[in-house]
C-alpha cells in the first residue's frame, strides 16, 4: 500500500501558528493517507543543518541542553499551544534512520554505487570547516579567518553516465502531469555529489572512517522517509514536498530511491496563500464557521495545492471557498462505496483531478466526516488537542 509522507521539514526558527505554510506537505500527506484509509505517519523533521549548529550554539551559552534534547524541545514547539502529533515525529538522525542510512551506504560503497574518493575541498582556517570545493567565507564560524586548500576523503556518488537523474517513475502523477521541467533542472547538477558534510550534528560517518563527517541531509532526509515506510512494512512510500524543494535533494535521493524492494516517489505541491490578508476578510465577509475554516485550511487547500503545483494565487481563494462551501452543503450522509474505490484509484495512482470535481469530494469530505480516521467535530466544537494548530489561532496571536 502506498504511504504518503512529508519531505522532511527543517527544524528552523519558527512555528505552524506563525508560518502554517510550512506545514503544507504533513496536511497534504494526511489527507491522502485518510482517504486511503491508512493510518496517521509520524511527521518527518530535518535537523542536520548549518542554521542548526548556529543555533544551538548560541542557546547553550544559556541553557544546558544536548543537541537531542534541543531539536526535541524546538520541534514541541512548533506545534504550540496542541501537542506533537499522536503518530509521533521522525527525524533524520533518530536511532531507526541512523541505523538505515549506515546499513545502505555500506552496501552502495560496496558495490560500487557510492565511493570513498579523494577530493579538493576548502577548509577553513579558523573552525576547519568544510566550505566546499571552491573558495567562500566559513558560515560556520565568525573568525574571517579565509580558507586552505586540503584534499580529503569523501563519501561520493558519481552518477553514472547517460542515466536520467530524475524519470516519470520517480513521481507520483499521471503521465499528463509529469513534471518535465524539474526533470531537466535535475540533468544539470553535477556529475559528481558529495555525500559527506562537516556538520556538529548529523549521522556518524565514523563506520566508513570518516570520523569527523556526518551524512549529506539531502540523502539523509530520503533515507528518513524509507526508514518510516519500513517500521511500518510499506513499500511504496510517497514524499510530499515543493517542486523547489525537489529540484534542490532529488539527486541525493537517486542512489536510494530503489533500495531493499522499496521504490520512493515524489508527489508536488504548490505553495498556500495563508499568511494573505484576503483569507482572513473571506472569512469575516462571509461568516464562515470555525468548523469550515478548518476543513478549508487544514484539509482542501492543501489537496489544492497538489493539483495547482505553481501554487495557489490570492485571487483564487474566493472560487475555491465557494466551491467547498457547496460540495460541503450537497455531501452524503454516507459514502458511495464505488465512489470511495474510484478516489482510492485515483490517489493511489497520482491523479488529482477529483479535487475539483463535486461529486467525488462530497463523498471524500463524507468519508472524512463519518468514516474517516480523522473526523470533524461536530459544529461549534473544537479539538481540545489539534495535532496543528489552526489559522484561527495563528491570527488570534498576531492581534
Amino acid at each position: 500500500m502506498t504511504l504518503f509522507l512529508n519531505g522532511p521539514v527543517q527544524n528552523g526558527a519558527f512555528t505552524f501558528a506563525g508560518r502554517p505554510g510550512k506545514a503544507a506537505g504533513i496536511r497534504l500527506a494526511e489527507a491522502l493517507n485518510q482517504l486511503t484509509d491508512t493510518r496517521p505517519a509520524p511527521h518527518l523533521w530535518n535537523t542536520v543543518s548549518l542554521d542548526g549548529d548556529l543555533r544551538h550554539r548560541t542557546a547553550a551559552a544559556t541553557v544546558a541542553l544536548s543537541r537531542g534534547q534541543w531539536e526535541r524541545q524546538e520541534l514541541t514547539a512548533k506545534y504550540a499551544p496542541g501537542p506533537v502529533p499522536a503518530a509521533g515525529l521522525l527525524t533524520d538522525t533518530a536511532p531507526q534512520v541512523a541505523a538505515l542510512a549506515l546499513q545502505v551506504c555500506q552496501e552502495l560503497v560496496a558495490d560500487g554505487t557510492l565511493a570513498l574518493a579523494p577530493v579538493k575541498v576548502r577548509l577553513c582556517l579558523g573552525c576547519g570547516h568544510m566550505t566546499g570545493e571552491v573558495h567562500h567565507a566559513c558560515r560556520a564560524c565568525t573568525t574571517g579567518a579565509g580558507t586552505r586548500p586540503a584534499t580529503r576523503q569523501l563519501l561520493v556518488y558519481d552518477r553514472p553516465e547517460g542515466r536520467p537523474v530524475l524519470d516519470r517513475s520517480d513521481f507520483h502523477a499521471t503521465r499528463a502531469s509529469l513534471p518535465a521541467h524539474l526533470v531537466n533542472i535535475a540533468h544539470n547538477v553535477p556529475r559528481r555529489l558529495v555525500l559527506s558534510r562537516t556538520r556538529h550534528h548529523g549521522i556518524s560517518l565514523g563506520p566508513l572512517d570518516l570520523d569527523d563527517m556526518v551524512l549529506d541531509p539531502r540523502l539523509g532526509l530520503h533515507l528518513a522517509v524509507l526508514a518510516a515506510a519500513a517500521q511500518r512494512g510499506e513499500d511504496r512510500p510517497v514524499m510530499t514536498l515543493t517542486d523547489n524543494a525537489a529540484a534542490h535533494v532529488a539527486a541525493y535521493g537517486a542512489p536510494v530511491r530503489r533500495w531493499g524492494g522499496m521504490q520512493l516517489r515524489y508527489a508536488l505541491h504548490g505553495r498556500i496563500p495563508y499568511d494573505e490578508p484576503v483569507l482572513r476578510r473571506l472569512y469575516e465577509a462571509h461568516r464562515v464557521t470555525p468548523r469550515l475554516q478548518r476543513l478549508f485550511t487544514e484539509w482542501y487547500l492543501p489537496l489544492c495545492a497538489w493539483r495547482e503545483r505553481a501554487g495557489i494565487t490570492p485571487a483564487r481563494l474566493p472560487a475555491l471557498l465557494k466551491f467547498l462551501r457547496r460540495v460541503d452543503l450537497a455531501r452524503p450522509a454516507i459514502p458511495a462505496d464505488e465512489v470511495l474505490a474510484e478516489l482510492r484509484r485515483s490517489a493511489g495512482a497520482g491523479d488529482r483531478r477529483w479535487v475539483m470535481d463535486a461529486r467525488m469530494l462530497a463523498h471524500a469530505l463524507a468519508h472524512r466526516t463519518k468514516g474517516g480516521s480523522a473526523a470533524e467535530p461536530p459544529e461549534g466544537e473544537t479539538d481540545a488537542h489539534p495535532a496543528l494548530p489552526p489559522l484561527a489561532l495563528r491570527e488570534e496571536a498576531h492581534r
